[in-house]
């Protein structure tokens, strides 16, 4: 009888101690969506260290597909600072370089599209050079003759002038609705890896941030992060790039963080630290790695 006793205080000891030193003490609850947060300045860089990453990404380019493409913003502009993935200016900047584009619905994939390359020409006009241009989803067109078809580019005035001939980028730009051709294709920023922008908005108990330029796929199916000391805890797409991770336990979250990402076709990247612990809002942090 006595050894009995022995054995069941033994085993309550242990599942006290283990629940002690469980990871689920690290996770943190999820709280609805936040509303979007305005656009704010450029700010700092910061390079990240101790970075790994997981399995490489390559995307498979598909068939040519038939859409609709207009433009929107200045002729040789970038269509719109910042747009519904939540880029802001850095879509007229290197590596987007203005080559961008708002996708229709099934294009953006609310929000899950962002950062999606693409291949766009037109042969249907005369100022049309038949050459494809490459552009990136960093927005959204949600209606109008963005609803007319299956799929809809309204690109920046520079990136629907790539697609004319020498000297007729106006013309085409003038042409109003044109019928192009369009594929998925691998991102590819040469010698740019992944960035974190830490939103405006984060603070030791709430983190958001948005995740720029991953070669390959370009978008991301999800997010996991890691606090300093635990296990991984998924984050929530919060809208467009921007991915949010809440604490509702009245304790601050612990830094570093590491983030692992997985891109639109299921491939993993880690970037490991990449938020260090004397993170800062609107900050970016520049990791090591990138998908290749």
């Amino acid at each position: 009888m006595a050894k009995s006793c022995t054995l069941v205080l033994l085993i309550v000891t242990l599942v006290g101690l283990s629940l002690l030193v469980s990871p689920i003490a690290c996770s943190r609850k999820l709280s609805k969506p936040k509303p979007k947060p305005k656009p704010s300045m450029k700010k700092p860089v910061v390079r990240a260290h101790n970075n790994y990453t997981g399995s490489p990404s390559v995307t498979v380019t598909t068939g040519w597909a038939a859409a609709g493409a207009t433009y929107y913003g200045a002729p040789n502009g970038d269509g719109s600072d910042g747009g519904a993935c939540g880029y802001q200016t850095a879509v007229g900047q290197r590596p987007f370089s203005s080559m961008i584009a708002a996708g229709s619905p099934s294009l953006y994939k609310g929000g899950k599209g962002c950062g999606a390359c693409y291949e766009v020409k037109c042969t249907t006009n005369a100022a049309c050079s038949g050459q494809p241009a490459t552009v990136v989803i960093t927005d959204e067109c949600p209606g109008g003759i963005c609803l007319a078809g299956a799929a809809h580019f309204d690109m920046s005035g520079t990136s629907m002038g790539a697609m004319a001939k020498p000297g007729m980028a106006d013309k085409l730009r003038a042409a109003g609705i044109l019928q192009v051709q369009y594929r998925r294709v691998p991102c590819k920023y040469s010698g740019v890896n992944i960035a974190f922008r830490v939103d405006q908005g984060a603070n030791p108990f709430y983190f958001e941030v948005l995740i720029e330029f991953e070669d390959g796929d370009g978008d991301l199916n999800a997010v996991d992060l890691m606090e300093a000391g635990c296990g991984w805890t998924p984050m929530v797409q919060n809208w467009g790039a921007l991915w949010r991770y809440n604490s509702n336990t009245g304790k601050a979250l612990k830094a570093p963080f590491s983030l692992r990402l997985t891109s639109d076709s299921g491939k993993v990247l880690v970037a490991n630290n990449v938020i260090p612990a004397s993170w800062k809002p609107g900050v970016t942090y520049r990791s090591l790695v990138n998908y290749s």
